[in-house]
């Protein structure tokens, strides 16, 4: 297991990975703005694309709502860009 990602390096990079989302491990209650990225290095599931979707779903619980998914092929990661509601 992985160990958690600060609430202050989340709001610092205003990213998140997938894995942590999935994992719990996100704490995003004192995320001060409205627009976030998460990003899926290599998918827990072995798929990036689903996981970064998968943290999408997830974050929607809270608020958050999925604008747009891109894979750039230069680096082979996935981001979600979201937004909160």
């Amino acid at each position: 297991m992985t160990a958690a990602e600060t609430p202050e390096q989340i709001a610092r990079t205003r990213m998140v990975t997938a894995r942590a989302v999935l994992q719990g491990q996100a704490d995003l209650r004192t995320y001060p703005y409205r627009l976030l990225a998460v990003v899926s290095h290599h998918g827990v599931s072995g798929d990036k694309v689903s996981d970064a979707v998968a943290a999408a779903e997830v974050l929607g619980q809270f608020g958050w709502d999925l604008v747009n998914i891109s894979e750039f092929a230069s680096n082979k990661i996935v981001y979600a860009f979201l937004r909160r509601r």
